[in-house]
């Protein structure tokens, strides 16, 4: 019983040496996992946009913005993440161009297509 107690005592002794006692500043912690979550929504929606948007939003085809130039979503952005994502998802036609649904891939999920939505926005701005 003896060797057990000793084991015991040294392996609490241990445990708590390796504790600095100090908490983490709370002001050192600058991103929340919230803006984790989105961070990494983003960089999937550059590799979405890279490998299924870029065709034609880098050279506004039918009217496709541009995720560079601000002046093309100066009249988008207003609508917000949610409507620009619907849209693109379902499909729309408008007055500055046309939007094919999932921008003519039906396997993309609505996810995707609004992690795409996500990552243009951020480069625009």
């Amino acid at each position: 019983m003896k060797p057990f107690l000793s084991v015991v005592v040294l392996g609490l002794y241990f445990l708590t040496s390796c504790n600095s006692g100090v908490s983490p500043n709370r002001e050192e912690l600058t991103e929340s996992p919230k803006e984790a979550v989105e961070e990494k929504k983003i960089a999937y929606g550059k590799s979405i946009y890279e490998s299924n948007c870029a065709g034609c939003h880098n050279s506004n085809v039918a009217g496709a913005p541009t995720p560079s130039e601000k002046a093309d979503w100066v009249d988008r952005m207003p609508q917000g993440i949610e409507v620009m994502a619907k849209k693109s998802i379902q499909g729309f036609e408008g007055k500055k161009g046309v939007m094919p649904p999932k921008g003519g891939n039906s396997v993309l999920t609505g996810q995707e297509v609004t992690n795409a939505v996500l990552y243009m926005v951020k480069v625009s701005q």
